[in-house]
């Protein structure tokens, strides 16, 4: 019998891959560049994986997170979709949970912990001082 390819991908090539949460994926997109020409290039989108969806059913999605010039960027990724051409596992780590939501709020806090250094112990005081004269002012007396 012959077999009807109904997606351009291989999902048997896709079920089997072994990434999980907390590990490092580049993740190669094709991009549309000239929608005239139908002209298509490929970028690559490497970050943390924060969360992974539904297994390997067909409705499978990613989450990947990046730092891009100080600046947070997440993206969610179909597992099965035709834009993605190939995932590489860049590094594997063991993490304790299954989704890391919390590094959103990890890398807030330590990007105000970096400003606060910054601010506080980067400047000299010198350039804040004023001439100021600071008398005491006589304290006022109530009556009990």
């Amino acid at each position: 019998m012959n077999k009807i390819k109904l997606s351009p991908i291989n999902l048997e090539a896709r079920k089997k891959l072994e990434f999980r949460t907390g590990d490092t994926v580049r993740v190669w997109v094709k991009v549309l560049e000239d929608a005239g020409k139908k002209k298509y290039r490929l970028q690559a989108f490497e970050g943390l994986v924060l969360a992974r969806k539904h297994g390997a059913e067909p409705g499978a999605s990613f989450t990947v997170r990046k730092v891009a010039s100080g600046v947070g960027v997440e993206r969610i990724f179909p597992l099965y979709s035709p834009m993605i051409d190939k995932i590489e596992l860049v590094k594997r780590s063991t993490v304790r949970r299954s989704k890391l939501y919390y590094v959103r709020a990890k890398a807030i806090r330590d990007v105000r912990r970096k400003m606060k250094q910054t601010l506080m112990g980067g400047g000299s005081t010198k350039d804040f001082e004023e001439d100021v004269d600071i008398t005491e002012a006589p304290k006022e007396e109530t009556e009990k």
